[in-house]
């Protein structure tokens, strides 16, 4: 008689994370025989020579054999303050050194916050499209997440009206992912401001992902939202993976602002949550103040005739120039979340199409359902690679969708 298995936790069944996925698995089940993989599916600049700093690494590195021990488990002195100095150059009121907390990256910030606040049944409104760790937090804690619209057709900013219609008596949060992953969306104040009005009419706390808030093109201006309010409980989380390019050192920080006095029970669970996993990554933590006040270099990369602005342009126009593409320019962060006509081609879904193209072309993209949207019509890309690769890419999707066109005419030739 065959032995039982050992299973997972049911409440991991019904969950998933589509950028590391099965077609993530396919892709290096293809790379594994030998197979080149055009990578299009992570915001990881790193491989794609975006390097970080050099006085970052420096101090890192003349700081190691003070990094050797456990930490502060709320983070080390000089990172507290630099981000609490941040907060203050960005017209944030009123945080104190005990309103940070440094972590090992915004994700697990992230799962922190939910697992401090979230009960069995708890709402959490969450934009949709998502970046998917935000839905996969929620649910995993026991709470129940809330999809609220955000609107292509007014540039993927969030749906006030639907938002509203989606408050109930279980409703403890809101999210923002401002500047907007998968979008590149760069909200505009008015709906901030809208948003923060709603989360204090129901006494909701506000989330706020800001880890791309350097990351703006065409003069576009980031407005914090704990900014726009004194009143309202907000936790904004930012980090040095996308601005400074430092994905893998893992260092990030979450503030809280406005009453922070009323949620002294929020503060104990962080300490207890933070307490438990001793302390962040160290070496990191030496990289935050230099970072926060040394030279912006992002600037020059965004700047008109930075690098990461003309990748953007560039495969915004290959993209759109394909027959049946459209897509909202984005205005910031790494991505852009084109569309495509299912009328015009031969594709069920967006899954179907980015096991297509993997398998026909070798080019890895995340399907838009991928990020808790429900339209199969979308999907990622990063623009991160060099200007060849993109072109390459590109070319290689013109070919794939001209192949599955239901026109009769395929004027593009095989790549």
């Amino acid at each position: 008689m065959p032995e039982s298995p050992f299973l997972k936790r049911n409440r991991l069944n019904n969950l998933s994370y589509a950028i590391r996925g099965p077609i993530f698995d396919k892709a290096q089940q293809l790379e594994s025989s030998g197979q080149k993989i055009i990578n299009l599916n992570i915001g990881n600049p790193a491989p794609f020579g975006f390097d970080v700093p050099d006085e970052m690494m420096h101090d890192m590195i003349a700081n190691l054999r003070n990094a050797q021990g456990y930490s502060h488990h709320l983070g080390i002195f000089a990172a507290r303050k630099a981000v609490m100095h941040y907060t203050q150059q960005q017209g944030i009121h009123g945080v104190a050194m005990e309103d940070v907390f440094i972590g090992n990256g915004v994700s697990e910030l992230i799962i922190m916050s939910m697992q401090a606040i979230v009960n069995e049944g708890d709402e959490i409104l969450i934009p949709s499209p998502d970046y998917p760790l935000w839905t996969t937090a929620v649910a995993l804690t026991g709470g129940k997440p809330v999809h609220y619209i955000c609107d292509e057709a007014s540039d993927w900013n969030p749906d006030i009206m639907d938002i509203k219609s989606k408050i109930t008596s279980r409703t403890k949060g809101i999210v923002l992912i401002n500047p907007n992953n998968p979008t590149g969306a760069v909200y505009e104040e008015s709906v901030l401001k809208a948003i923060v009005k709603m989360a204090k009419e129901h006494k909701l706390i506000i989330f706020s992902d800001e880890i791309y808030d350097k990351i703006l093109y065409d003069g576009n201006k980031h407005f914090p939202v704990a900014s726009l309010s004194d009143d309202v409980l907000i936790f904004t989380f930012g980090g040095l993976s996308k601005n400074y390019r430092a994905a893998g050192f893992r260092g990030g920080w979450l503030i809280l602002s406005g009453p922070v006095h009323r949620a002294k029970s929020i503060s104990e669970g962080l300490n207890l949550l933070a307490s438990m996993r001793l302390c962040a990554n160290v070496p990191t933590q030496f990289a935050i103040q230099t970072a926060l006040g040394g030279y912006q270099s992002i600037d020059d990369l965004v700047a008109p005739t930075g690098r990461l602005t003309k990748q953007r342009d560039l495969m915004h126009y290959l993209l759109t120039d394909i027959p049946g593409i459209t897509c909202v320019k984005p205005k910031g962060a790494l991505y852009l979340f084109p569309k495509f006509d299912l009328k015009k081609f031969d594709i069920a879904d967006d899954e179907e199409f980015a096991y297509k193209l993997l398998e026909e072309k070798h080019v890895l993209i995340v399907p838009g359902s991928g990020f808790n949207y429900p339209n199969k019509d979308h999907f990622r890309v990063v623009f991160l690679p060099q200007q060849d690769e993109l072109e390459l890419a590109a070319r290689l999707m013109r070919s794939f969708f001209d192949n599955y066109s239901t026109s009769p005419s395929k004027v593009v030739a095989e790549v």
